[in-house]
């Protein structure tokens, strides 16, 4: 009995020293294996390679959406083909097998790889299609590998491309509103750490240095996909039409300010010297400058009505007055310069004056305003100065400084000559014309109830609602005759200006720009819109009414049906 008690002791004691040493030895292996894994003796690492990999997890750049939640632009993680030169085992089996499935010549596949017989990334192909990912992974080729990529595609192809933009090889925005809305709309990636094994197989993941990806923010445009074609197309149409250098045009909402489409076309001409250029588009059209931000134009006749309405907010004229304008000839100012109408009609009214398009009368009542006042007239509607849309490259116009200002530029102005203006500002200060006197603030995104609006106040609501009234003959009786719509009410003026010289030497005497701005219905307008021709063939037709004028007739009326907008109520019972 005695020697049983002795016994179990000793057995528990043995065995607590062998686990004792067998812990100790599985310890010692792990930790040898551990290390290792970790950090291997120079020679070892050199055979077995790197036991950890760093993995960048790629995020989603933000989707771009028109108005109506059109998708402009979406991202997608795509795949790569790339080959390790140095794991080939056959380099002609290996690029008959990838010319099969990428339907590249082999021969082509095969000069590649011997060329880079020592690289271990050589690029086969850019993106593959879902059919090529799947045949290359049944593959089943150590040498050859996928490498996730982002992708953007714009689901509408060219429509708006300029003004959309385009994204790098980065995905970081290069032009347009990639490049506006780079800060919301780039993503994020993130990483984390494999430990690998001598066969490259991945044995666990590290909680150490897990960075989780943030995919980039959605951004929503003012943009309307629709209004965008329609503008574009019929833009497109006539500045082939009429052999013009190029085209802008602009539809903005005047109640919001928000931008509902812009465009901008080139039309590259042989034997036309000094014509509208971009070096980008010819890189890709997305590259290409936005001319209706950053190219400004002499306006022509259509920048009257500003100087026309706050004249008479001044009491400087009555829209009934009768101004002693020219029957037979060129008017004479105080000064001595020589102004010429297209047609002379004699004495007029003030009223007269811009229904008809008359210089003289601009210029007399122009000379009874100070310097001071017709620089203010510029200010209150935002012109020699940025629209602060936003937009990249936007330029202030050219408007003649205090210091410079002259009675030549005091009878100028009012003309629409010796002052260049952007789109963009033609089309805000427009704006006030069909809202109560108040030029917006233009908008890239829709406006919400939380919205502050911003406006500056340029004439008073009785002075716009008469200017637009007045605008409204203008389509009736004076140059915008053949731009009047059999459905709408259009209010409107029409610009035939000369063409600079780049030199700085005057102007062409036979090359023109000609532009048109509008805005319907004429009781409740929803629209306004500009269209600028570039250099007309004279040929063909140079003046805005013929030229610019129905182009923003056939968009406003296009757009305005499209928007459930109802016929104006006279045109209606004519209909009827």
């Amino acid at each position: 009995m005695n020697n049983s008690n002795n016994i179990a002791p000793r057995i528990t004691r043995v065995a607590l020293l062998f686990i004792a040493i067998v812990t100790f030895l599985m310890g010692s292996s792990l930790y040898i294996v551990v290390q290792l894994k970790v950090s291997p003796p120079d020679k070892l690492a050199i055979a077995t390679g790197s036991v950890t990999s760093t993995t960048r997890q790629l995020a989603l750049r933000g989707q771009i959406y028109d108005r109506q939640g059109r998708l402009l632009a979406a991202s997608r993680i795509g795949e790569k083909l790339f080959v390790d030169a140095t794991l080939i085992k056959n380099v002609v089996t290996l690029s008959f097998e990838l010319g099969e499935i990428l339907s590249i010549p082999p021969a082509q596949i095969e000069e590649e790889l011997r060329r880079k017989a020592t690289k271990r990334y050589i690029v086969i192909k850019e993106l593959l299609n879902d059919e090529e990912v799947h045949a290359i992974n049944e593959l089943r080729r150590r040498c050859v590998g996928l490498e996730e990529i982002l992708v953007r595609e714009y689901p509408h192809g060219g429509i708006g491309g300029p003004l959309i933009g385009i994204v790098g090889t980065d995905h970081k925005g290069l032009a347009g509103f990639e490049s506006i809305f780079e800060n919301v709309l780039a993503g994020t990636p993130g990483k984390f750490v494999r430990i690998r094994d001598t066969k490259r197989n991945t044995i666990w993941v590290s909680p150490i240095g897990l960075t989780p990806k943030t995919n980039g923010k959605n951004v929503q445009l003012s943009i309307d996909v629709v209004i965008q074609e329609i503008a574009y197309r019929r833009l497109q149409e006539e500045v082939i039409r009429c052999n013009a250098g190029g085209g802008r045009i602009l539809v903005v909402e005047p109640e919001t300010g928000e931008i509902l489409a812009m465009a901008d076309v080139l039309n590259p001409r042989d034997g036309w010297s000094q014509q509208p250029e971009d070096a980008n588009r010819k890189i890709d059209p997305r590259l290409g400058r936005n001319r209706c931000v950053t190219d400004p134009y002499e306006p022509g006749s259509t920048f009257k009505p500003f100087i026309w309405s706050y004249a008479t907010q001044l009491g400087k004229a009555t829209p009934d007055e009768i101004l002693q304008t020219p029957a037979n000839g060129p008017y004479r100012t105080s000064f001595g310069r020589t102004i010429r109408d297209a047609h002379y009609y004699g004495p007029s009214t003030w009223r007269k004056v811009l229904i008809k398009s008359m210089n003289s009368g601009m210029a007399i009542v122009a000379q009874r305003l100070s310097y001071a006042q017709l620089q203010e007239a510029l200010k209150r509607f935002g012109f020699g100065e940025t629209t602060r849309v936003g937009l990249g490259g936007e330029t202030r116009g050219i408007v003649t400084s205090p210091s410079s200002w002259s009675d030549y530029t005091q009878t100028s102005v009012p003309m629409g000559q010796e002052i260049a203006v952007t789109p963009l500002q033609m089309v805000q200060g427009f704006c006030a014309f069909a809202r109560d006197g108040t030029v917006p603030q233009l908008k890239l995104k829709p406006s919400t109830d939380e919205d502050v609006m911003f406006v500056r106040k340029a004439i008073t609501p009785e002075i716009a609602a008469l200017t637009r009234q007045i605008m409204g003959q203008v389509m009736t009786e004076g140059t915008g005759k053949k731009s009047q719509s059999d459905l709408y009410a259009l209010f409107g003026k029409s610009g035939t200006a000369q063409l600079p010289k780049t030199d700085g030497k005057g102007y062409f005497e036979d090359r023109y720009i000609a532009s048109f701005i509008a805005g319907a219905p004429i009781d409740n307008p929803k629209l306004v819109v500009l269209c600028v021709i570039d250099d007309p063939d004279k040929s063909i037709g140079h003046y805005g009414g013929v030229v610019a004028g129905p182009v923003v007739r056939d968009v406003i009326e296009e757009t305005l049906q499209y928007l459930r907008v109802p016929v104006s109520s006279e045109f209606l019972a004519n209909a009827n």
